[in-house]
């Protein structure tokens, strides 16, 4: 099933031409990859899918089941692409919680483990402000996929963590790929593509090719 669909999209994006008719899918159930150089559109085309900005012409296209009627955003999508507005003054623990009040749909227990499983230490009185940059990578990740959301769109997520923390991240996607959920990640390693990825597409010449569809299994 196709879940996004983007047609003959066009976008300038602060006076600089990112994408001239682009046309790709993205379909339930895979893990892809979304490669180019600094600049050339990864974090706008996102933003674009999210419904955050708007393409100059053409269109896209989000499967019914993921769109909510009464907003003009997807829903069950989880999103790391600017980092979230922490309140600095608070715990991690505290700032999930905060998140999770909003749809109040999870328990403080499920926002425990979720921590535990990106590597973090929910019982912590340790304030974001004093987090590290891998810590602040962690907790987006944890609010991006706490709340069992079925389309993970991750901007650069590996970025800040060491190298143990980055075979942490990447067995906790491939097991919430392989509970059904789709997953679409930009990586500058290409390593994390490599290890991780169905589908990658890659941004050449204002274009979108697909540079290789085969999984390749490495051991996490």
């Amino acid at each position: 099933m196709t879940i996004i669909s983007i047609k003959n999209v066009k976008k300038v994006f602060k006076n600089i031409e990112l994408f001239n008719n682009i046309n790709i899918d993205f379909k339930r159930g895979k893990i892809y990859g979304l490669v180019g150089p600094n600049g050339s559109g990864k974090s706008v085309l996102f933003k674009m899918i999210c419904g955050f900005i708007k393409p100059d012409s053409g269109e896209i296209n989000i499967h019914p089941d993921f769109m909510d009627i009464k907003h003009d955003f997807p829903k069950s999508f989880g999103i790391i692409i600017d980092r979230p507005a922490y309140i600095s003054s608070k715990t991690g623990f505290e700032n999930l919680k905060r998140l999770a009040s909003i749809q109040n749909k999870i328990s403080e227990e499920h926002i425990k483990k979720i921590m535990i499983q990106v590597g973090l230490d929910w019982a912590t009185k340790q304030k974001v402000r004093n987090y590290s940059l891998g810590m602040k990578q962690k907790l987006s990740i944890a609010q991006a996929i706490m709340e069992n959301q079925e389309i993970l769109i991750l901007d650069e997520p590996f970025n800040g963590l060491d190298k143990n923390s980055v075979t942490t991240i990447r067995g906790l996607l491939k097991e919430l790929n392989k509970e059904g959920k789709t997953i679409i990640l930009t990586s500058h390693n290409q390593e994390d593509i490599d290890a991780l990825c169905d589908v990658v597409y890659e941004i050449q010449n204002l274009n979108i090719i697909t540079t290789h569809s085969d999984k390749i299994n490495y051991n996490l």
